[in-house]
């Protein structure tokens, strides 16, 4: 059984793209079969939010040292190179499940 994992969505605003990759990242993890539960948040509250989750998604790209994984999910919005994100968004979501 894979543990339920912890997903930081986060955007400029914390509501227009990270709504619209949260929609993508959930049905993604569905058809791969990853249960997640996702907290969205603002590009500034990522430093604090990610103490709370298994990973970070951003819309944006964020520069800043983690201490979790994290991947851009830009592509789930712009849909430039949109099967390769939700390729990577996949992958990863199964690993850390698995772990």
């Amino acid at each position: 059984m894979s543990k339920e994992v912890k997903v930081l969505v986060a955007c400029g605003s914390g509501v227009a793209s990270s709504t619209i990759a949260q929609e993508a990242i959930k049905e993604i993890a569905k058809d791969a079969g990853v249960n997640v539960r996702i907290v969205k948040g603002t590009i500034a509250e990522v430093p604090t939010k990610q103490n709370d989750v298994d990973v970070v998604f951003t819309t944006a790209n964020y520069r800043k040292p983690l201490n979790k994984p994290y991947l851009s999910v830009f592509g789930l919005i712009s849909n430039v190179n949109r099967a390769g994100t939700e390729k990577k968004v996949k992958d990863l979501l199964v690993k850390l499940a698995n772990e």
